[in-house]
């Protein structure tokens, strides 16, 4: 596996979605906008998919999660700058964190998975 390919194409992937977001429903941008996401999503999925489904598969299993393993696009923030918010990624139950809402967030730079748990946890689980 490459992981600069795969960096890049996440990148590509999170400035095409944070692009979108700024757009308003009414801008003739949108669809089109929305259907290059839509082509950039499969074909990352088609490309990275299995890769990222094992690796997120492992950290599903030694957090102790009973949660389905989405596909690795469901991962991704909203933005590509800043910090991960507690209430971006996929929520996942956790035997580690019992009671409390986590979440797995796939970032870039370099292409990580990062834990976040409520306001006070923040960590890597894993890394291409």
């Amino acid at each position: 596996m490459n992981t600069e390919d795969l960096n890049r194409a996440l990148v590509t992937l999170i400035q095409k979605k944070q692009e979108l977001q700024v757009l308003p429903y009414s801008d003739d941008r949108y669809d089109d906008l929305e259907e290059e996401l839509h082509d950039l999503e499969d074909d990352f999925n088609e490309q990275y998919g299995t890769f990222l489904e094992e690796a997120l598969e492992k950290v599903h299993a030694d957090l102790g999660s009973d949660t389905d393993v989405l596909l690795p696009t469901a991962y991704l923030p909203s933005r590509i700058d800043g910090d991960v918010s507690p209430k971006e990624g996929v929520w996942i139950d956790s035997e580690k964190y019992p009671s409390k809402e986590a979440r797995l967030t796939l970032l870039p730079n370099p292409t990580r998975v990062i834990l976040t748990v409520g306001k006070t946890v923040k960590q890597e689980v894993w890394k291409a």
